[in-house]
C-alpha cells in the first residue's frame, strides 16, 4: 500500500545570511516569525538556519553580542528562501555598491529559483549582486538616496514598508522585516497561519501606511486631532459607501486639512488607504468564509462582483476565485 500521501511535506528551508556587524534584532525576526509558523497539525512549516559568508564560527554583531554560527555558505545551496539582514560593516557593499569576495562566492551558491529577501540595508547586498536590476525594491528611508545613486537601475520606492516582486522581496528597515516575514507566511500558507504567528508574537498582522509616517518632518499641530479614530471608524464600515467628506466630518476637519493630516500620519491618501482596507478585508473573507464573490463584494464595499474582480486583480494579480482556490487550499 502506498503511504506516501500520509507523509507531510518537508518544511520550507530558510537560510539567514549574516556577516560581521549584523543587527541581532533582524536576525531574530526570521527565526521568530518563520520558526513558530505551524500547520493545522502544529507541524513546523519552516526550518530556519543561520549561515555566514565565510567559514563557520563566531560572527560579531553591531553590539557586544557574538553569535556562534554552525553553517557556512554551503547552507545557501539547499535553501528555499535566503534572508539577508542589514550589517553596519558592509564596507564596499554599502559604500561602493560592490560585493566582497566572500559574498560573491556566497551568492553564487544560491540555486536559481530560490526566493530572496532583504531587511533594511540588506537590499544593498542584493543590488550589488545584480539581483534587483529592473525590479522594485526598498530600503531604510535614510539610505534610499544613497542607494539610488549606487543602483540607478533598481526601481527604488522609499515610501513603502516592503516590496514583493515574486521571488525577490525587500523590507524597509528593522521592524518592517516583521511585516515582510508575516506577509510571506500569509502568501505561503494563508491568513489564518499568519494571524496565529502575529498573535503569538504580539504584533499586528498588518500595519497601515508606509515609511512616510516614520520619516522626520515637522510635527502636526500639537493640539490638533489625529485621524486614528476616523480610520477605525471607517474600517468598521467597509460595507458602506464611506466618502472623503464623511471621514473629514467624523474627524471634525475640513477635507483639505483631513487629507493633509491623513497623509502625514499614514503615508497614503484617504482613498488609497480605504481601497487597501477593502482589498485586505476581501482577502480575509475569500480565505476564511464560504461567501460568494458577490457577497464578498458587498461586504467589502465594492458593490458588485465585477468591481471586486477588477480591484483584486489590480492589487494581487489574480482573480478573487483564483485567490480563494490558492489560499483556501494552503490554509
Amino acid at each position: 500500500m502506498d503511504r506516501s500521501v500520509d507523509t507531510p511535506p518537508a518544511p520550507h528551508r530558510v537560510a539567514v545570511l549574516i556577516v560581521d556587524g549584523f543587527i541581532p534584532f533582524e536576525l531574530g525576526i526570521a527565526h521568530r516569525i518563520f520558526g513558530i509558523a505551524r500547520d493545522a497539525e502544529r507541524r513546523p512549516l519552516y526550518e530556519v538556519v543561520t549561515c555566514t559568508a565565510g567559514a563557520p564560527g563566531s560572527v560579531q554583531s553591531d553590539s557586544d553580542v557574538v553569535v556562534q554560527v554552525a553553517h557556512g555558505p554551503e547552507a545557501l545551496e539547499t535553501a528555499d528562501t535566503v534572508v539577508v539582514p542589514a550589517s553596519h560593516e558592509f564596507g564596499p557593499v554599502y559604500d561602493e555598491g560592490r560585493l566582497t569576495p566572500e559574498l560573491e562566492d556566497a551568492f553564487r551558491r544560491i540555486r536559481p529559483g530560490t526566493r530572496l529577501m532583504s531587511i533594511c540595508i540588506g537590499a544593498f547586498a542584493l543590488a550589488a549582486a545584480g539581483i534587483l536590476d529592473g525590479r522594485p525594491a526598498t530600503t531604510h528611508w535614510s539610505s534610499a538616496e544613497h542607494f539610488q545613486s549606487l543602483f540607478p537601475q533598481v526601481k527604488m520606492d522609499p515610501g513603502v514598508l516592503y516590496t514583493d516582486d515574486g521571488d525577490v522581496l525587500t523590507a524597509a528597515g528593522v521592524a518592517s522585516g516583521i511585516d515582510l516575514c508575516l506577509h510571506v507566511v500569509r502568501r505561503d500558507h494563508g491568513a489564518a497561519v499568519a494571524l496565529d504567528v502575529a498573535r503569538r508574537t504580539v504584533v499586528p498582522p498588518h500595519r497601515d501606511g508606509g515609511q512616510a509616517q516614520y520619516i522626520a518632518r515637522p510635527l502636526p499641530d500639537a493640539d490638533g486631532p489625529g485621524t486614528a479614530a476616523t480610520r477605525a471608524w471607517a474600517a468598521d464600515r467597509l460595507a458602506e459607501p464611506v466618502t472623503l467628506a464623511a471621514m473629514a466630518r467624523h474627524a471634525a476637519m475640513s477635507v483639505r486639512t483631513f487629507t493633509r493630516r491623513f497623509r502625514e500620519e499614514t503615508g497614503e491618501s484617504p482613498g488609497q488607504w480605504l481601497l487597501r482596507q477593502r482589498v485586505e478585508h476581501a482577502r480575509t473573507l475569500l480565505e476564511s468564509s464560504d461567501l460568494s464573490v458577490e457577497q464578498v463584494a458587498r461586504e467589502c464595499g465594492f458593490g458588485t462582483a465585477q468591481s471586486l474582480r477588477a480591484h483584486v486583480q489590480a492589487a494581487l494579480g489574480v482573480t478573487p476565485t483564483a485567490y480563494r482556490r490558492t489560499f483556501r487550499a494552503a490554509a
